[in-house]
């Protein structure tokens, strides 16, 4: 991507650790302009993620206006928020916060999807990391929007590695996979950043201490203390982040599939999401889109998917590290 225009993003985001990386990456690149953060449900409550959105904008000096949207799956019944891995309030317990004097934009998330995507046609790429009842809604607010919005970058789903919430489930596609279906087939430039490449890349602590270290800023502080949490979580659970205690850059690497595509080996085939039964939330890759399947929802003409399939690792964290450790944030 060149630096001579900036892309103007739209961030859909449950923060959630993770997304906290991610929010952070886009603030500091400067090929990013972002106009806007929506929050959904997902990490944590609806309420919890707009308050988390606008604190960690704040903080970082950042004045994108920061909307709330929806608060419960499209069809399923809402599951609890995960704290034992983001914790209680979604960025690792952090306890006492700095006040703040930001309110929310009083539109709800998909109108302000829908409102920006018609003043800037063609312009707005949406980063969605989070589960996608947002851009479901703004979908049926307004039926062009795929052809308004530049691209669609999806961080959810995964195709051969296994799920973290079920043996084939990622957690945002299986939050609300009734709303993820109808993205997935709306017709618009989509790219899913999955598990099968955000399993491959770990952020380590030692990373988030360096940017704590070069920045001593409140944001950066912030983030290295939500990150000691969520690494505990990670840490517990693989051994090979232990030894190197980190965590998988989940949100963050959407990001930086937007400004280093490169970094990433992709197919472009068919994806529908699994709505019912022991494989709720499953994406399912049709690798065979020459086939005329007798089953409904598998026709030639379905709209296709840009998916991420393999990762340059090393590549993905030089990126961040570079952008992070630049002088991004106010004085």
């Amino acid at each position: 991507m060149s630096s001579s225009k900036k892309t103007k993003v739209i961030y859909d985001t449950d923060p959630g650790v993770d997304d906290a990386m991610a929010l952070y990456f886009a603030l500091a690149h400067p090929d990013i302009d972002l106009v806007g953060i929506t929050t959904t449900f997902g990490n944590v409550s609806v309420e919890q993620a707009a308050t988390n959105a606008l604190y960690l904008a704040a903080i970082a000096g950042c004045d994108a206006p920061v909307t709330k949207g929806v608060a419960v799956p499209w069809c399923k019944p809402a599951e609890k928020p995960p704290a034992h891995i983001h914790g209680a309030d979604g960025l690792g317990n952090l306890g006492p916060r700095q006040p703040i004097g930001r309110q929310l934009d009083p539109r709800a998330s998909a109108q302000f999807i829908v409102d920006m995507a018609r003043a800037h046609p063609g312009e707005i790429v949406l980063v969605a990391v989070g589960p996608l009842g947002n851009l479901s809604l703004a979908l049926m607010l307004e039926p062009r929007l795929p052809l308004l919005l530049r691209e669609v970058i999806v961080m959810g789903g995964t195709i051969v590695e296994p799920g973290n919430v079920s043996p084939v489930a990622e957690a945002n596609i299986w939050n609300d996979p009734h709303a993820a279906d109808r993205v997935f087939t709306a017709g618009w430039k989509l790219t899913m950043v999955g598990l099968d490449v955000t399993h491959r890349v770990v952020t380590t602590l030692e990373h988030f201490q360096r940017i704590a270290d070069k920045h001593r800023h409140v944001a950066t502080d912030t983030l290295l203390k939500a990150v000691e949490f969520y690494a505990r979580f990670y840490s517990g659970l693989y051994s090979h982040v232990a030894k190197t205690p980190g965590c998988f850059a989940h949100d963050l690497l959407a990001f930086i599939y937007l400004v280093q595509p490169g970094l990433f080996t992709t197919t472009v085939k068919s994806v529908r999401v699994a709505t019912e039964g022991l494989a709720q939330g499953q994406t399912i890759m049709n690798e065979r889109d020459f086939i005329d399947y007798p089953q409904p929802g598998w026709e030639k003409t379905r709209h296709r998917t840009q998916v991420c399939m393999q990762v340059d690792a090393p590549g993905c964290l030089a990126v961040f590290e570079e952008t992070m450790l630049a002088d991004w944030l106010p004085a």
